[in-house]
């Protein structure tokens, strides 16, 4: 992370899944411009494919940051130039495709994530894990006014519609929450296809006990031992590991 002393390693996987054909998502780890994403596509027929492609095409552009409000202004502009480009091939194909994203900014010892739709930023400081990221879905929607309780939600029938996502609108809804990074954070990127079937303990275990490579097969696994029903991506970061303080390459993969 730019400017930043604190060690870190991260890493990322990608699978269609046990049941899917392709993989619609898409992620990014670039280490050196203090970025990583994950994006979660949606429209069939390699349309989803398509949007998640695009967002991580659009923010691998933006370079080295001068600043944290610098970094953000990129992402933001980046995002909208990926949201204009989905839009014009939903309006080629005559249909509606767009795709998630969740993402980790970080510099200059603050970090920013920043989220559309049901894809999560997760945060473990001090041997607890929090959920950063609040689901853009209906059933989310549903719990904050008190409509359903928290067991209806996992089996509610509509529980996989969200309600916001880049490409399915000319503007971007797109929510955040930024704070300082200290020393041994591990923070964890995933699409919905992680947690139908992980949950947040198993998460929280998988990425202490071990190297964010290693906890992102270990948790890959469990996935496709659970009958890995939709596909799944996964991007670990973890600061201030003494156990390996080396930067790593920066590197990219689509779904």
């Amino acid at each position: 992370m730019n400017n930043v002393a604190l060690p870190f390693e991260s890493f990322g996987v990608s699978h269609r899944g046990c049941v899917r054909e392709l993989n619609e998502d898409s992620y990014l780890v670039e280490p050196e411009t203090g970025l990583w994403v994950v994006a979660d596509g949606m429209g069939g027929h390699d349309a989803g494919e398509v949007a998640s492609a695009s967002i991580v095409d659009h923010l691998a552009t933006i370079g080295i940051a001068s600043s944290a409000p610098d970094l953000r202004a990129r992402f933001e502009d980046r995002l909208s130039r990926a949201n204009a480009e989905i839009r014009r091939i939903s309006q080629s194909r005559g249909v509606t495709i767009g795709s998630t994203v969740a993402a980790l900014l970080a510099m200059d010892g603050r970090f920013a994530c920043l989220w559309a739709g049901d894809s999560r930023v997760y945060l473990i400081r001090n041997g607890s894990i929090s959920q950063i990221s609040k689901d853009h879905t209906e059933v989310q929607e549903l719990l904050d006014k008190g409509m359903i309780s928290a067991a209806e939600a996992l089996a509610w029938p509509r529980r996989n519609v969200i309600t916001h996502a880049v490409g399915v609108s000319d503007e971007i809804v797109i929510d955040f929450q930024q704070g300082e990074i200290m020393p041994g954070d591990i923070f964890v990127l995933s699409t919905d296809g992680l947690t139908a079937h992980v949950t947040d303990a198993e998460i929280e275990a998988a990425a202490v006990s071990a190297t964010p490579q290693a906890a992102c097969e270990n948790l890959l696994q469990m996935v496709l031992a659970r009958g890995g029903t939709d596909n799944v991506t996964i991007v670990l970061v973890k600061i201030g590991d003494g156990r390996n303080g080396a930067y790593p390459s920066p590197s990219r993969a689509e779904g």
